[in-house]
């Protein structure tokens, strides 16, 4: 993989990442402030998850299965991306530039499109990345500059929204750019990235093909691993504006999340090179453990306590490099362990499932969250109980740190390594 090549695979990240961060952390309090209830929005966040565990692994099936004419032409990756742009820089900007009086009918159609669009294009494009290269080192750096433009378009969105006049400005902002940038990106990915060979040489049915993956048991263990720590970045990511504004009474500090941002594109070098000396999964449990110790002090600040928030945020940007790039590069090679076995790569049905996981721990944590606040009494930008602001700081800084645990507990002896790795793809090359 060369310099051009890993780019252009990369380049989709920016205008994606751009757009799926400010859904998770700007559009429910954007949409409060109009008017839609909290418990609202987070009961919709779980619904439209609940529809992804249908979507996502048929869209993985179907990429998977991309049709021989197309597929010979194409590859069985690219056109899914291609295809998905379009949608997903109109649905983006009809949720985010909503019309005045806007209210949940219109956020539960757009966001239902939207994340059909994102369907669309993530299952088969973090498919492609993991069957680019069949190296265990290289797949870790496939993914590092995937992550890292993922971790430069949340940049920019958190820049054009806090430069902006206002929260609708803001969206309007971010949603203008991508917009424009996503046809464009999809586009030089197609053209720059190769297409990765197919080793498939039997084909197994939809719903065959699901009862295999389910019963593999390295599947099984990194999915939940993954998807508890997914539960553990959710919760702050969500709950982020509501923490700065109503907890610490700093809501000019929305800045802090560039430099969060910055401090996990900066660490992305350092676990990269941790991965190759420890192995994936030592240097992803060692990043959950850093980012625990440094985060559990966020529940003991007060109003005011921006400087030491400002630290807080520095440490666990450091390492959420990590969390980003290293898991996605160890499904890849549980998916060779399936190949081996089964004679089918079905890259794209194993992301599927891995996506579903990821917007689930998204949206399961965030919506709970959200109707757990409403229930504590909580009202954003008003004057809340201490019982409220207690809640809002557990949730903020306590439960993120117990689900980690559990996370690095699971993955801390993980039994494939580079050896196990090699091994595999020695067998699938063979055959």
């Amino acid at each position: 993989m060369s310099l051009r090549r890993n780019a252009g695979y990369a380049a989709p990240a920016l205008p994606l990442a751009a757009l799926y961060f400010p859904v998770y952390v700007y559009v429910a309090p954007f949409y409060a402030e109009m008017g839609v209830s909290l418990a609202a929005l987070g009961a919709l966040f779980i619904a439209i998850r609940l529809m992804d565990a249908v979507t996502d692994p048929l869209m993985g099936w179907l990429s998977d299965r991309t049709p021989g004419f197309i597929a010979r032409r194409f590859g069985r990756r690219k056109p899914w991306l291609l295809l998905s742009a379009p949608l997903v820089a109109i649905s983006c900007w009809m949720l985010m530039v909503p019309p005045e009086g806007a209210g949940i009918g219109h956020v539960a159609l757009w966001l239902s499109l939207l994340t059909l669009s994102w369907t669309v294009a993530l299952t088969p494009w973090f498919a492609w990345g993991a069957e680019i290269s069949g190296d265990y080192a290289e797949r870790a750096t496939i993914t590092a500059w995937r992550e890292g433009a993922t971790l430069v378009g949340t940049v920019i969105a958190v820049i054009l929204y806090n430069v902006s006049e206002g929260a609708a400005e803001g969206m309007r902002a971010v949603a203008l750019f991508v917009a424009a940038l996503m046809p464009l990106a999809a586009l030089a990915a197609a053209l720059m990235a190769p297409e990765p060979a197919d080793y498939t040489k039997n084909r197994m049915a939809l719903r065959a093909g699901l009862r295999a993956v389910a019963g593999s048991a390295l599947f099984r263990r990194l999915l939940l691993a993954y998807f508890v720590n997914g539960l553990a970045n959710a919760l702050p990511a969500g709950l982020f504006l509501f923490f700065i504004g109503d907890y610490l009474g700093a809501p000019e500090a929305g800045w802090l999340l560039l430099v969060y941002f910055l401090c996990a594109i900066a660490g992305l070098p350092f676990w990269a090179w941790a991965a190759r000396r420890l192995s994936k999964h030592r240097a992803w449990g060692l990043a959950m453990i850093w980012c625990s110790a440094a985060f559990a002090p966020a529940f003991w600040l007060g109003e005011g306590d921006v400087a030491l928030f400002a630290a807080i945020c520095v440490a666990t940007g450091f390492a959420l490099g990590a969390d980003l790039a290293l898991p996605a590069s160890i499904q890849a090679d549980v998916v060779d362990s399936d190949t081996a076995e089964t004679g089918e790569q079905r890259t794209g049905l194993f992301f599927a499932l891995w996506s579903v996981a990821t917007k689930a721990a998204l949206a399961l944590s965030g919506g709970f969250a959200l109707i757990a606040l409403d229930v504590a009494g909580f009202q954003a930008g008003a004057e809340n109980p201490p019982g409220a602001l207690l809640a809002l700081a557990g949730l903020y800084a306590l439960a993120p740190v117990a689900l980690k645990l559990v996370a690095v507990a699971m993955m801390w002896r993980f039994p494939l390594g580079e050896v196990e790795q090699q091994a595999l793809r020695a067998r699938i090359e063979r055959a």
